[in-house]
């Protein structure tokens, strides 16, 4: 009980986070559309250009994620936390000042760069910083609480961007990035993940970790100690069998989640002629379902069925709603397609509870940067495979008349993760060591 103020600052500071992030979602399309190519609802320039923009980001977390959760074993979840709260902030902070042409491209710069560090690493330490505070049996629940309130930042975010122009959009978004940052550095507790560490990672003394046989290393010499080598990479997956096959899960199911992000707003804009009031509707339905399921619907679930069957349900949710969002045929189509998020957003907490099981306390953070790193490499194939298909069946060179035809072939890499899945079984607990661990660092 003595660590619930903690995570209930976690929870505030990832919710301000995320409000800040999605806030801005729903219009980016139409700042990107009328920067590149005013006055279309179709235009390959941005199709590509978020793909390629896409592919970066991924390429570079698949590098960042990795040594970032391996770097919050050792230095602190606060610590790392830090950097991509700050760095969140320039990019929303250039596109709030202006919307220009040479501002959008200036932004642009800006948040390809930033993502490389920022995209998904304030989850991924999140989730390790639940793993250090809540009891195994009870992880899934606290992994779903989670989940549930990035979507109830999800739903804030967009139906505040649905009710403010553009312009005031990114402001406000801006605004809210900074107090998120501010309120987690002074009010989140640092979860203690090892006992090695001396002193702060940020401080004016240097750091010094104690090995088990007493000597001492300093700053330099151990920052790049504490980059995880593929050898660990491979290691850590040969260790479990359980924790290789969510890998697969995670990279099928992040592929279509990636490619489905980078084409469905195009899609449905140059289909139906959607815009952000259209966009922040969709989105709206989507993150009220997901926060039900989330916070409500899976604490349930969990204890009757198990994450494994949870997460093989979600998943077949996530095939149907993709297929569905193919062969769209009106208007009010997707918003029946989005209301499936209430089963589908279940996969991904419950393939991150599956992952931490399978390792120790002090892994944790390495775990999930594994995992992470591994949706980052799904984030760099989804746009080289799927942009161009966007872009070809939106236009009209298309080989047939088809234009959801990239969202279904999305769909069918949704079904691999899913029929994956299947084979999961549920595994004992595995400790996975690595030289030193916690015990041997407290000796």
């Amino acid at each position: 009980m003595e660590k619930l103020s903690g995570l209930s600052h976690l929870f505030m500071t990832i919710f301000l986070h995320n409000f800040s992030t999605f806030m801005v979602s729903p219009a980016i399309t139409d700042v990107t559309m009328s920067a590149l190519c005013p006055g279309r609802d179709e235009c390959s320039l941005a199709i590509y250009l978020t793909g390629f923009q896409q592919a970066i980001i991924g390429l570079g977390t698949l590098v960042m994620m990795p040594l970032v959760g391996n770097l919050s074993d050792k230095y602190g979840r606060k610590t790392l936390l830090t950097v991509p709260m700050i760095l969140t902030i320039l990019p929303l902070g250039v596109i709030a000042y202006s919307r220009e042409r040479n501002f959008f491209y200036l932004y642009y710069v800006f948040k390809t760069l930033t993502a490389m560090v920022c995209e998904g690493s304030v989850h991924c330490l999140a989730l390790a910083y639940v793993a250090d505070n809540v009891a195994e049996g009870r992880r899934a629940s606290a992994f779903g609480v989670l989940s549930g309130i990035g979507s109830s930042a999800f739903v804030c975010g967009t139906l505040s961007a649905r009710f403010l122009s553009t312009s005031s959009t990114f402001q406000v978004a801006t605004s809210v990035a900074v107090v998120a940052a501010v309120y987690m550095r002074v009010f989140l507790p640092d979860s203690v993940v090892g006992g090695g560490l001396t002193a702060p990672f940020i401080s004016n003394e240097k750091p010094e970790l104690t090995k088990p046989d007493g000597e001492s290393t300093r700053n330099g010499m151990q920052l790049f100690k504490s980059m995880p080598s593929l050898e660990d990479m491979v290691s850590l997956l040969k260790t479990s069998s359980t924790f290789s096959q969510a890998a697969i899960v995670a990279f099928f199911s992040n592929l279509a989640d990636f490619g489905l992000h980078g084409s469905m707003m195009y899609y449905l804009k140059a289909r139906f002629h959607f815009n952000k009031d259209q966009f922040a509707d969709l989105m709206i339905i989507s993150g009220i379902a997901g926060t039900i399921s989330q916070l409500f619907l899976m604490p349930a679930l969990v204890p009757a069925l198990g994450e494994e069957k949870l997460l093989s349900v979600g998943l077949l949710f996530s095939c149907a709603h993709m297929f569905l969002y193919s062969i769209a045929w009106s208007v009010w189509v997707p918003y029946i397609a989005a209301m499936f998020s209430i089963l589908f957003y279940l996969s991904h907490p419950c393939m991150r509870s599956i992952v931490s099981k399978q390792v120790g306390s002090c892994e944790q953070g390495m775990a999930q940067g594994c995992i992470s790193g591994i949706c980052s490499f799904a984030n760099v194939v989804s746009p080289l495979a799927f942009s161009p298909l966007t872009a070809l069946f939106l236009s009209d060179q298309a080989p047939f008349n088809f234009p959801g035809f990239s969202i279904m072939c999305i769909g069918f890499a949704s079904m691999i993760a899913f029929i994956q899945s299947m084979t999961i079984r549920a595994a004992p607990s595995m400790l996975f060591q690595r030289g030193s661990d916690c015990d041997n660092a407290e000796v």
